[in-house]
């Protein structure tokens, strides 16, 4: 029996330790002030849905640079990777061979003035012998017939002479454009010219602006074609046109200009479905060299009065999406949402929030479900949408 009364005591006092405990922490509790907690209100937004195709950049112009006679490289005149203007010297080929060509050429038409000389002479002799009958026709005829062959045969000789000069000149490779130039794919003393060595020597860009060409699928064409029209430029009624398209560059930075559709190809390429599609963009500051990979963005689609809240408010666990709603009374609750789309720093919500919902922001890790707090109303900018009621 005593140790019974002993064992209920200790109950007692257990208890009343407890509830003493549990006191004294709800009087602290009510000693401890509410935190203010930042909160923003759920809007609705018009949010542009965009694709994203792989592309590579071209020049405006790349003109690639061939030897147009055969012969030994002689000389390189400009730097590799530099700037060249149009006309501006860039080989030499070997001209001894053409050069004499041309000089055997000058002699024919040297000839052939000879002969003109002697025909004409003898045609001017015999004209007003003819006249006073002193010679026959057949011998005025003849000698017109002479002076026409020797006329035709200097026109033929001065023709040969200028295509041998024309060979000749073609020893100087010019550019044909402004632009930058690359590295010589020929040395000094290599042949070059036709086949069977048919080497290009180097190629020029125009690179003041730039050409991303890209594809697309069959129906990612069909659902811009829709929108837009099928020259990717307008729509029918000629009120739409494809905004701005954005690049991003091999180094995950947006590039600063924005491009426009220029080029629809007529077909789809039947071993890939896709079809090919061309983008302008300006490139004052010589960033943007042919060859370069990049990612195209294109807006394809709109979410009308979609429900837009900023990506810092979401807790994202295993796939799962959830935020801090706060009700009426200030008290936080965990709910679970849906993201249909991400643009910069806000995401468009399908499912689980309503307009004018009000969401914690910002301080995520300080808030938990059944919490009181007291809201601080904060207002975010979801003008990175670009689009306008």
């Amino acid at each position: 029996m005593k140790r019974k009364s002993v064992f209920r005591n200790s109950i007692l006092v257990m208890l009343v330790a407890m509830l003493l405990f549990s006191c004294s922490q709800k009087q602290q509790q009510k000693k401890m002030p509410i935190q203010e907690i930042p909160v923003v209100t759920v809007i609705k937004h018009d949010v542009p849905i965009y694709d994203w195709y792989v592309g590579q950049i071209y020049g405006q112009k790349d003109i690639p640079i061939r030897a147009r006679v055969d012969g030994f490289l002689e000389s390189l005149e400009f730097q590799e990777g530099a700037k060249v203007t149009k006309g501006q010297l860039l080989y030499t080929i070997d001209p001894q061979s053409l050069e004499e060509a041309s000089n055997a050429q000058r002699s024919k038409v040297t000839e052939a003035q000879t002969g003109l000389s002697k025909t004409r002479a003898d045609l001017d002799r015999i004209i007003p012998l003819a006249e006073s009958k002193a010679v026959s026709q057949s011998d005025l005829d003849a000698a017109q017939a002479a002076f026409d062959a020797a006329m035709a045969n200097l026109n033929a000789a001065k023709a040969n002479l200028r295509s041998s000069d024309i060979n000749l000149s073609y020893t100087q490779v010019l550019s044909p454009i402004d632009g930058i130039i690359g590295k010589t794919e020929a040395q000094v003393g290599e042949y070059v010219g036709k086949a069977p060595n048919p080497v290009i020597l180097n190629t020029v860009s125009e690179i003041d602006s730039i050409i991303v060409k890209f594809s697309i699928t069959e129906s990612q064409y069909i659902q811009l074609a829709r929108r837009y029209g099928a020259d990717g430029k307008n729509r029918a009624n000629n009120t739409d046109r494809i905004p701005g398209i954005e690049l991003q560059l091999a180094d995950e930075s947006i590039y600063k200009h924005l491009g426009q559709v220029d080029f629809v190809d007529r077909n789809v390429d039947q071993s890939t479905g896709s079809l090919l599609v061309q983008a302008t963009f300006p490139n004052p500051d010589g960033l943007l060299r042919p060859g370069l990979y990049s990612k195209v963005k294109v807006m394809t689609d709109i979410k009308r009065d979609a429900i837009v809240i900023p990506q810092r408010c979401i807790i994202e666990l295993q796939g799962s999406f959830s935020v801090f709603v706060v009700s009426d009374s200030n008290t936080v609750e965990s709910r679970m949402i849906k993201v249909a789309y991400k643009s910069g720093d806000l995401a468009a919500i399908t499912e689980g929030l309503l307009p004018n919902d009000r969401i914690v922001i910002d301080a995520l890790q300080k808030v938990n479900s059944g919490m009181l707090i007291s809201p601080v109303d904060t207002v975010f900018n979801s003008k990175v949408f670009k689009l306008k009621k």
